[in-house]
């Protein structure tokens, strides 16, 4: 059972079909294991204490109450520094570590809707939800942030030649 009401909650199993998911995401966005961590477990707890009793989408709460989080922790982050994504996340080869150090040069807004987009398979309309935000917008910042990834990858393979 719920500790706020009487509804039963498959508490395992809210856990195991989200964990991973959100865990990736927060990683995306914070690039720091410990923080994406935290994240996820915070989100949980507050799945806890506030979950409205009717959801349609337990995954898309989660994920809105994840990114909001993440938020947070990046604001506060501004004061404490970053650390280095590669320390944190072994890539294999020279190309992969390339292409996600290009990744996580976007800001956050725009890892976030590539994130939910591509590697999540959230539509433009699911993403706007959990983002608080207009589906155009996400379209928008979808444009936008292919547009800064071509360009970064234009710019490392010229780098290269």
């Amino acid at each position: 059972m719920d500790c706020r009401s009487n509804r039963p909650v498959d508490w395992e199993a809210l856990v195991t079909e989200n964990e991973n998911r959100l865990y990736r995401a927060a990683l995306a966005m914070l690039g720091s294991r410990q923080e994406a961590e935290d994240a996820v477990q915070d989100t949980f707890l507050r799945y806890l204490e506030k979950a409205p009793d009717q959801l349609d989408s337990p995954a898309a709460w989660l994920m809105r109450v994840l990114v909001n989080r993440c938020r947070d922790l990046l604001r506060t982050r501004g004061v404490k520094g970053t650390v280095s994504l590669m320390e944190e996340i072994p890539v294999p080869g020279p190309e992969e570590r390339q292409e996600l150090e290009e990744l996580y040069s976007l800001p956050l807004q725009d890892r976030a809707v590539i994130h939910l987009y591509y590697y999540e398979g959230w539509s433009t309309a699911q993403v706007a939800r959990i983002l608080g935000v207009r589906e155009s917008t996400v379209r928008s910042r979808l444009f936008r942030a292919r547009g800064k990834l071509k360009q970064l990858i234009i710019e490392g393979n010229h780098d290269n030649i």
